[in-house]
């Protein structure tokens, strides 16, 4: 478990280096990395129909992918070159694109009157 979590680390280290330095390509293979890592260590994280999605999508473009928010239902996130391949290649398993922004502001506190 140690040697695991040295990894991740490590891991986290390199994927910041790359954000860091806009090497979007790079993080997407690190992405990939990580997936295939965490997935030989926890056979339990994943089923047969995400795995089978998840390939699917690398072999229709994508560079590099995650499965995210997993505990409230979960999204797999790809980053691709080809966006309107990878959009038909996932359609045709039945699964559909959902858009997203990324948020700068962090957790914001709202109250009621």
């Amino acid at each position: 478990m140690i040697e695991n979590l040295h990894f991740i680390k490590a891991l986290g280290l390199r994927i910041k280096a790359a954000l860091e330095a806009g090497d979007i390509d790079a993080f997407a293979g690190m992405m990939h990395e990580h997936w295939l890592h965490k997935r030989g260590r926890s056979p339990g994280m994943s089923n047969g129909h995400i795995n089978e999605s998840y390939d699917h999508a690398m072999r229709n473009g994508a560079l590099g992918g995650k499965l995210v928010g997993a505990g409230g239902g979960g999204f797999l996130l790809f980053y691709t070159h080809e966006r309107a391949k990878l959009r038909r290649a996932m359609a045709e398993i039945g699964l559909e694109e959902m858009d997203f922004a990324f948020d700068y502001d962090g957790s914001i506190v709202m109250v009621r009157d």
